[in-house]
């Protein structure tokens, strides 16, 4: 039995306070690569982003590709133009 003069402790949420965040729907998957114009957007050291480019451009020939490189953690934004004109983005960051 918990004595009169015992001590309360509070404690805190390990998980913390979550600031709400805006949600958007996945984008429609694409019906064919074929013509299409794919942005690679990578970011960061070049050991993985090399092979994976070559790799790509070898596996899909007959995907228009547009490539912005940075090496910093945080990726380049597409312009409104390449927004208008790009079908479907693959971001890669590695570290």
């Amino acid at each position: 039995m918990a004595a009169k003069n015992d001590a309360v402790y509070k404690c805190l949420n390990p998980v913390g306070n979550h600031e709400p965040v805006d949600q958007f729907p996945l984008a429609s998957r694409l019906d064919t690569l074929a013509g299409k114009t794919i942005h690679l957007s990578i970011c960061g050291e070049a050991d993985i982003w090399v092979p994976l480019e070559k790799r790509l451009k070898n596996d899909f020939p007959e995907v228009n590709w547009t490539v912005k490189k940075r090496f910093h953690i945080v990726p380049m934004e597409l312009t409104e133009e390449e927004r208008k004109t790009t079908d479907a983005v693959i971001l890669g960051v590695c570290w």
